[in-house]
């Protein structure tokens, strides 16, 4: 898994994202809502919300934000109804792509997913289509910088913590758990004083695709598209890649 080092890639996205802060904001918001309307509006006791608020402070969400999607949720604040849809399908080069929406108007969404698929070389299918050959898993990163954390006692303490793999990556660990312990690895690793760069559960893929040249720049292309649709909340691809 640390071939393709998902840090990498993020960190290259950083800069791009914070151009787009009041996009990533309303996703966030999204996020908080729909957790908090199938749960409660308590981080304490709903797990699924307490990862969404902590995805959007550690995206510098400002409190007032997260309150605000809590109350819509919970009947503080009148609001729409988001629903959560998983788009499936295969882009340029026969690369597998999931897309995870919140959308307040299906049909709307679903065109729009299509055209940018269709536009540049995808296409949609049915669900269950490509997600087997992605493994769900939490992930978390450390970032070392300074070279500080001592390697051995940091994989021993995240192994203890409930960790499946470990590996050190361009100046930060990143650590790998099984979605149900992925809370408790997360809290561990916090309570130890370690700094987390990253912490979520997100898909995997088994295998990568290797797309020639003129494909990968018709993917990239139509992952621009997809990340810049409002509604999306995450992208999975099997695009092996150093971007």
């Amino acid at each position: 898994m640390a071939g393709h080092s998902k840090w990498n890639n993020i960190k290259k996205r950083k800069n791009a994202q914070d151009a787009k802060k009041g996009k990533i904001f309303m996703r966030h918001a999204k996020e908080i809502y729909t957790a908090a309307k199938e749960g409660d509006g308590n981080p304490d006791t709903n797990a699924s919300l307490r990862l969404a608020v902590d995805k959007a402070r550690a995206d510098n969400m400002p409190n007032d934000n997260i309150d605000r999607a809590i109350k819509k949720a919970t009947g503080g604040l009148d609001g729409v109804h988001y629903e959560e849809i998983t788009y499936e399908g295969y882009g340029p080069g026969g690369v597998a792509i999931i897309v995870h929406v919140l959308t307040d108007s299906k049909n709307r969404t679903a065109g729009e997913i299509r055209h940018a698929f269709k536009k540049n070389g995808g296409n949609l299918g049915e669900n269950g289509s490509v997600s087997f050959m992605f493994d769900r898993k939490g992930y978390i990163v450390v970032e070392d910088t300074n070279g500080t954390i001592n390697e051995e006692e940091m994989t021993l303490e995240a192994i203890e913590a409930g960790a499946e793999d470990i590996a050190l990556v361009e100046e930060a660990y990143e650590i790998y758990t099984a979605p149900e312990d992925f809370q408790d690895v997360r809290d561990y690793l916090r309570e130890h004083q370690y700094e987390l760069a990253e912490a979520e559960v997100t898909m995997f893929p088994q295998t990568y695709a290797n797309p020639n040249e003129e494909d990968m720049e018709k993917m990239i292309h139509l992952i621009d598209m997809l990340e810049d649709n409002e509604d999306t909340q995450d992208i999975h691809h099997n695009m092996a890649t150093t971007e």
